[in-house]
Order: C-alpha cells, then structure tokens, then sequence
C-alpha cells in the first residue's frame, strides 16, 4: 500500500490493487452558520469542488471516498446546503465513482446520495484500508488495517526563536490500542491497527492537534498511542513525532 499526499487538497490518494482518492470534512453551508456569529464569507463551495476535481485529473483514482461531515449544519440543512449539495455531489459523481461515510454533521445527508453510495458509519474496509469519519468505534472489521480517519482537523502550529509562526493543517499518524477499541488482541506476529488523522478539507477549520492529545473527544483519539505518534505536512513533508512539537508535556505520553 502506498500514501500519495496531495497538497492541494488536503487529499490522500492510497494505492494498492485500487486507486482510491480520500477527502474528510468538507463542511459545506458553513458560510451560513458564520454569518450567523457575524463573521461573514461568500460561499467557497465551488473552489472546494474544483479543488477536488483537480485531485482527481492528477491521479485518476478508481473511487472517490467522502470521510464524513460533508454537510455542516446540524441537526437541519441549511437553505446553502439544499442549494448547493446536489450539484456538488452531481458534478463529482459524473467524474468519479463516491461513496460517503456519514459524519457526525450528516444528519438528513442520505437525501443527496443513491442508497449504494453510503457506506456504513462504523467504516468500512475498501481495498485493504479501513475509512472511517471518527465520531464512532469503528466496525471490528477494521482490527489490523490502516484506517483513513476523519473528524479531528489536526493542524499543527510551529514557531521559531523570533517568533514567527508557520500555522498549517496536519496528518497525525498513530498506532492504537487494540484492547481500547474492542479489536481482538494482535499476537505479535500480525501488524497492528494504526490510524492516521486527515486535515480538514475545508480551509475556515482546523483543530490544534495537542488539543486533540490533551482533550482526546472520540474512540480513536482516546485509544491512539499518542507517544508514537507522528506528524506529516499536508505534501507529505514528515514534521518528526509528535512528542517533539513545543507543548507537548510528559503527562500526555501513552
């Protein structure tokens, strides 16, 4: 199995006997939630529709995989997502075989999808590598796999001796605790389960990823072993292990 890191997606691109193409939480609508606070921003749906589109003509996958939280607005769609959701979907179906993972804000998204496009939302293994969006323990099934995560929108942020600060979304890369998932105990013999933590699609997100060691808020981030854990710009760059980023105390070690 090979990782193709797309930059400008963030997109991961896993090569095995398929080629299959992973973006996680687009959250589209979610101009209209901000607008909501004050903070106002046109709608950016169609350069996040194209900026997948590009992903596609540069590597040709076979399948289009959707980690979940497509939608932003919960528990209702927004009058943007009714609005804008069927032509995105339309547009992307028409170059690419989809398939969606339901997130946690995908609530009523089973309106836009034909019913063999939604995989279940404990995952689903395809082609050797478990995808899942990450709100919830991920089917047994997955025990043993490298699991394409969602849901977390790790972003790391580095400074220098002056100051200055490079602010950038993130993969987190992680062994897990098998017995913290209910996966079956691995003998020694057989590769364990890792995870590794997609950014955000969606450039107006993104979540500190020492918070999400600090605060851990789903099954796979609460069973990662945080103190292996590394960390990969989103071209693939390796950053180095996530123990070695400022912030991150003794305490926090698993």
């Amino acid at each position: 199995m090979i990782l193709e890191f797309l930059s400008q997606g963030p997109a991961l691109l896993i090569r095995s006997e398929k080629k299959v193409l992973a973006v996680a939480d687009l959250h589209l609508g979610i101009e209209s939630e901000l607008d909501k606070h004050g903070l106002h921003f046109r709608s950016r749906t169609r350069e996040r529709r194209e900026r997948i589109e590009s992903c596609i003509r540069e590597t040709s996958p076979d399948i289009l995989i959707l980690l979940g939280d497509l939608k932003h607005g919960v528990p209702f769609t927004s009058r943007q997502e009714h609005r804008e959701i069927p032509e995105f979907i339309d547009q992307l179906r028409s170059l690419v075989p989809l398939r969606l993972v339901p997130g946690n804000h995908d609530v009523g998204i089973e309106k836009f999808f034909d019913p063999d496009e939604l995989l279940a939302k404990e995952g689903a293994v395809i082609d050797g590598a478990g995808y899942v969006h990450g709100h919830m323990y991920p089917d047994v099934s997955l025990a043993g796999k490298l699991i394409i995560a969602g849901h977390h929108h790790p972003m790391v942020c580095l400074r220098d001796e002056v100051g200055c600060a490079l602010r950038s979304p993130a993969y987190l890369f992680a062994p897990l605790n098998e017995e913290c998932l209910g996966f079956p105990i691995t003998d020694g013999t057989q590769k364990g389960s890792r995870v590794i933590f997609m950014p955000a699609f969606n450039e107006l997100t993104g979540y500190d990823l020492l918070r999400t060691v600090e605060e851990p808020f789903s099954p796979l981030s609460r069973c990662m072993r945080a103190g292996e854990a590394e960390v990969l710009l989103p071209d693939g760059t390796f950053l180095g292990p996530l123990k070695s980023l400022e912030g991150y105390g003794s305490d926090q070690e698993a």
